[in-house]
């Protein structure tokens, strides 16, 4: 990568990750394209960069706007080597409590929508050979516990799909990070911001500290938003970035200790699993 400027995509940039990767990329003489509902919200953006920035009306669930995002990018800044799909929100409550609305929606917003964009974004990034996908996820896109299971299922499946996507596209020149962050002062637990389902009197007791904990982390999260917002751009700008980005002193632990207890589980059961196979049979050789 070099230290030219550099041209980005943030969805849900109004507030949040998303307000401060912009204010970071604009820090560093880059030029932004914010991608929000309310272009008012970032008019102060607007008018602060207005050779640099740009605000664009968008839905980051509907997947038929995604041409028309990355198309008035290049029109206007005529590349984009920095594409952020930053834009989600959570569901707290049990798997029989959360609706099939509900779960299709947090997939639109944090699978579908992603989608398109990146489908959208990619003819631009291989004729530059070049470019950079930021796919925000979480530490729940890695590990999940009770009263979360439509978010986690959502980032789940983005990162699954991600790390397909980015063995497809590094031959291309194209890199994809996944952001695993921990709790930040983003407005994310807040009361206008974070859902929660009935609570029915099956799951009541179970749920209640959790539902406690989300509701009631807003204002007191230990990561700060402006800081991670500068590393990212960072390593945006780096020859290197890595495929997953745990992010915050929590992330890094909670994700160590989730893998430590997978790997811990899978040779519990190893000697059991291996028995499902045919006996005599060479083991099978993939092309990855």
């Amino acid at each position: 990568m070099t230290d030219t400027a550099q041209t980005w995509i943030i969805t849900g940039a109004s507030r949040g990750f998303g307000r401060a990767l912009a204010e970071a990329a604009l820090a560093a003489g880059d030029n932004v394209v914010a991608a929000v509902r309310r272009p008012e919200s970032v008019a102060d953006l607007a008018a602060a960069h207005p050779e640099r920035f740009a605000a664009h009306r968008f839905d980051a669930r509907d997947v038929t706007a995604a041409a028309g995002l990355v198309a008035g990018t290049v029109a206007r800044f005529g590349r984009l080597d920095v594409l952020v799909n930053n834009a989600g929100r959570a569901v707290v409550g049990a798997v029989e409590e959360v609706g099939d609305e509900q779960l299709r929606e947090l997939m639109d917003l944090h699978l579908f929508g992603p989608a398109a964009l990146v489908r959208a974004a990619l003819p631009v990034m291989r004729g530059q050979e070049s470019g950079t996908i930021v796919q925000m996820s979480s530490q729940g896109g890695r590990t999940s516990f009770p009263g979360v299971s439509a978010y986690s299922a959502s980032k789940f499946a983005l990162e699954g799909w991600s790390e397909s996507l980015a063995g497809e596209v590094a031959p291309f020149g194209i890199r994809v990070m996944i952001v695993e962050p921990s709790r930040f002062r983003t407005d994310f637990n807040a009361g206008d911001v974070l859902e929660f389902t009935d609570s029915s009197e099956v799951y009541r007791d179970l749920l209640a500290a959790v539902r406690a904990d989300m509701a009631g982390a807003d204002g007191s999260q230990e990561g700060d938003p402006v800081r991670a917002a500068r590393i990212i751009v960072s390593l945006a700008h780096g020859d290197e970035v890595p495929l997953r980005l745990p992010l915050g002193r929590e992330a890094v632990e909670r994700i160590s200790g989730s893998y430590r207890r997978g790997l811990a589980e899978v040779e519990r059961w190893a000697e059991t699993a291996r028995a499902a196979d045919f006996e005599g049979v060479a083991a099978s050789v993939r092309p990855v």
